[in-house]
């Protein structure tokens, strides 16, 4: 059965850092391409950021780009963001994903590529 577990999210004033870990269990981890989505009330769950399997490719939303940062480590099957000089309007559901696409593959950024789930987390932003 696999599970991929959240943690890390909370409240934070606007400029101020999270780091969010994403835990995998019942799969190989290091054949899945890792993906951070987030979804804020009444809109529609957006890609914030993934990772190659390899660990040596990334891609960000522009929304995200130059504060978050993913990284991941095979050996505990574990990916995490962390994100600095946070905004209000960053508040959301946080959730990570795992892809098992090829590695000649670009990085999904559409939700539907993604395989498994994680419950999410929540962060919010205060002014």
């Amino acid at each position: 059965q696999v599970q991929l577990v959240e943690s890390g999210g909370g409240s934070v004033q606007a400029g101020g850092s999270l780091r969010l870990s994403c835990v995998a269990s019942g799969l190989t981890f290091s054949r899945y391409d890792m993906g951070w989505f987030r979804q804020a009330p009444g809109k529609e769950r957006g890609f914030v950021g993934g990772m190659k399997r390899s660990g040596d490719t990334t891609d960000y939303a522009s929304s995200v780009k130059g504060r978050f940062t993913i990284l991941r480590d095979n050996a505990k099957n574990t990916v995490y963001l962390q994100m600095d000089s946070l905004k209000p309007e960053d508040t959301a559901v946080y959730y990570c994903a795992a892809d098992i696409r090829p590695p000649y593959l670009l990085i999904a950024r559409s939700k539907d590529n993604y395989d498994y789930w994680g419950q999410g987390t929540q962060v919010t932003v205060s002014a």
